[in-house]
């Protein structure tokens, strides 16, 4: 009885310890401060988007006199209107959108198939291919190469000059190779013994246990193929193949904003050009704000689990 009593009073001061421990001073200091930074660093990176989505809602004169900060001034949507009234921009919308979804299929699969091999520690040569893609993480063809070889293989102006020149980045490579091979080798090992082949291992085993990295993978190659457009400016000559990026890159460099502030004129809607490139970059970024939330609760444990093996 005696030592049950006193394992009893054991297990009973043991959480009052460590609640004691956890609400000393110098934690709840590093709590406060804590909130203060991480709502610092969310205020600094939300004003930009928000000054943004005001200038495009606000008019000429107020954004002239530097007077739109947070709130738009003279409230207006005709240049969202005249925007969406553009035939060109839906067509180079609807194109950054098969361009993005194309890439991001084709890179998913070669990344996954890849970095698969790669987990294999009995594969021979995995060594050599492991620093052949390291490798291009620090050199690269260059620019010019780039351009003959894409031109020369016939992939311009097509969806493949965008996709499969960027269809493998080695950081998400080497990600997701760290995930596969945290994954417990008892279960490919019991799936070959009942007659599975690699094929059936790696999309009936190992597929359906990777959907967090999976998803993570699929947010940063979406996210990157939607805000290209370096690749499209370079190897798409006709404006109907250009994605929406290139729209709004030849609309802040000017190619673009004097017919737009023109037919602004013409129909006696006053507005600026800075309103016409902020309306068009609130719509060139909201599908991925949109899209994000669904995948934000992979995206954490996807990092995690590819980043840290133990």
């Amino acid at each position: 009885m005696v030592t049950v009593d006193t394992a009893e009073r054991a297990t009973e001061t043991r959480p009052r310890r460590r609640r004691g421990i956890r609400q000393t001073r110098g934690y709840r200091v590093f709590q406060v401060v804590n909130a203060i930074v991480l709502t610092l660093v969310v205020l600094v990176t939300l004003y930009p988007f928000v000054n943004i989505v005001a200038r495009s809602m606000s008019e000429e004169a107020y954004i002239i006199a530097g007077q739109v900060n947070l709130v738009p001034r003279g409230f207006n949507l005709d240049t969202y209107r005249l925007v969406m009234s553009d035939s060109m921009f839906w067509t180079n919308y609807r194109n950054t959108v098969v361009y993005t979804v194309a890439a991001t299929v084709i890179s998913i699969v070669m990344t996954t198939c890849y970095a698969y091999v790669l987990s294999k520690k009995h594969l021979k040569g995995r060594s050599a291919l492991v620093g052949i893609a390291v490798f291009t993480m620090f050199f690269s063809g260059g620019l010019i190469p780039n351009y003959v070889l894409v031109t020369s293989l016939g992939l311009k102006n097509s969806v493949w000059a965008i996709a499969l020149p960027n269809a493998i980045n080695v950081f998400n490579l080497l990600v997701m190779k760290a995930f596969f091979e945290s994954l417990p080798v008892e279960l490919e090992e019991a799936a070959a013994v009942d007659g599975l082949n690699t094929y059936g291992i790696l999309l009936r085993i190992v597929l359906p246990l990777s959907k967090a990295i999976v998803a993570t993978m699929v947010l940063f190659y979406a996210v990157a193929f939607w805000n290209s457009w370096f690749a499209a400016f370079l190897y798409m000559d006709r404006q109907e193949l250009w994605p929406v990026t290139v729209y709004l890159r030849n609309l802040i460099a000017g190619a673009t904003g004097a017919e737009n502030v023109g037919a602004i004129a013409e129909a006696n809607e006053v507005q600026a050009e800075a309103t016409l490139k902020a309306v068009t970059i609130v719509l060139t970024t909201l599908p991925i704000l949109l899209v994000y939330p669904f995948v934000q609760r992979y995206f954490v444990r996807g990092i995690m689990l590819g980043a840290v093996k133990g």
